[in-house]
């Protein structure tokens, strides 16, 4: 029964994340101080102890989420013999957790890593001034209606789909005015909700192209390895191995559409039965049951969580 390793993205940060396997496991305390190394930063110290307005700030979050992951990839590898070259059919990760997942794979160094989300938050929170940029959740719609929507709404202004979440959660992104005429639109065909994200900019639509343009700069010097298993692709939604491509599709991503159900059901198309979700939180755990029923999942993210991975493996 083949496997999958996921990542979670930005919106499953908490103030404590990552505290337990750092104090159980020496693997963990070994990238939480290559991370804080990596940034100057006591970023440890801000996941485990808050405060939580600084944590979720894009800056803060995106590589702290990443350290969280491979924290659990590395414990997983010392406590439980876990070898992604032998036991992933692919990895994949949700918006910033495809970092996270390339570099469990080994195509990135955990320090560059972290240096590059650092310049993708900073980026995404630069590119669109507070205030001129909304996401919306529609819930209860599908992929086609929210395109249709979104097309509709982008008359007065960018709107695009940001996230295809599967389960009828698809979220647009764009500019605030057309956001707001996108959920009144969708209200008027018989959505079940529509609702503005708590988010501080648009991500994953054009708006974003000035952060597109910094990660082009930032990636292009960036070491980028082929992978020790696929990492299946937001952007395409299909299994990506070569370094340029990855560097390519990184770029992509900033601007495009995380087609996270599509990339679900790729994986789970092609012989993956179990799914094993590392990092903080259980989003993306949550979300398989409603893109792929047929295959189980678990969610790794503290030690409590061992010897279920134990039994599940």
């Amino acid at each position: 029964m083949a496997k999958a390793f996921i990542f979670p993205g930005q919106g499953s940060q908490a103030v404590g994340m990552g505290k337990a396997l750092h104090d159980a496991f020496q693997p963990a305390r070994a990238v939480f101080a290559e991370v804080d190394d990596a940034l100057s930063q006591p970023l440890s110290t801000l996941m485990f102890e808050g405060p939580e307005t600084e944590l979720t700030l894009t800056a803060n979050a995106q590589p702290a989420l990443m350290a969280v992951s491979l924290a659990a990839i590395r414990a997983l590898e010392a406590e439980c013999g876990l070898d992604l070259a032998r036991d992933a059919a692919f990895v994949a990760g949700h918006s910033l957790g495809e970092y996270s997942a390339l570099a469990a794979a080994g195509a990135l160094t955990v320090s560059d890593t972290a240096r590059l989300l650092r310049i993708r938050g900073d980026a995404m929170q630069k590119a669109v001034p507070v205030g001129e940029g909304a996401m919306a959740a529609l819930l209860g719609a599908e992929l086609d209606q929210a395109r249709a929507i979104a097309q509709e709404a982008a008359a007065i202004g960018v709107c695009q789909v940001a996230n295809d979440n599967g389960g009828g959660q698809v979220v647009l992104s764009g500019a605030k005015g057309a956001i707001e005429k996108a959920i009144d639109i969708a209200k008027e065909k018989g959505i079940k909700r529509a609702v503005l994200l708590p988010v501080s900019a648009p991500f994953h639509c054009a708006l974003m192209q000035p952060a597109a343009d910094a990660m082009r700069e930032a990636l292009a010097g960036a070491a980028i390895g082929a992978p020790r298993a696929p990492v299946v692709a937001n952007v395409t939604a299909e299994p990506v191995t070569d370094p340029e491509a990855i560097r390519r599709l990184l770029v992509e991503q900033v601007t495009g559409a995380v087609r996270w159900r599509e990339c679900v059901a790729y994986m789970a198309n092609h012989g993956v039965t179990k799914f094993v979700e590392c990092g903080s939180g259980k989003v993306l755990a949550g979300l398989l049951k409603r893109i792929a029923p047929q295959a189980a999942g678990i969610s790794v993210g503290s030690p409590a969580d061992f010897d279920a991975y134990r039994a599940f493996a």
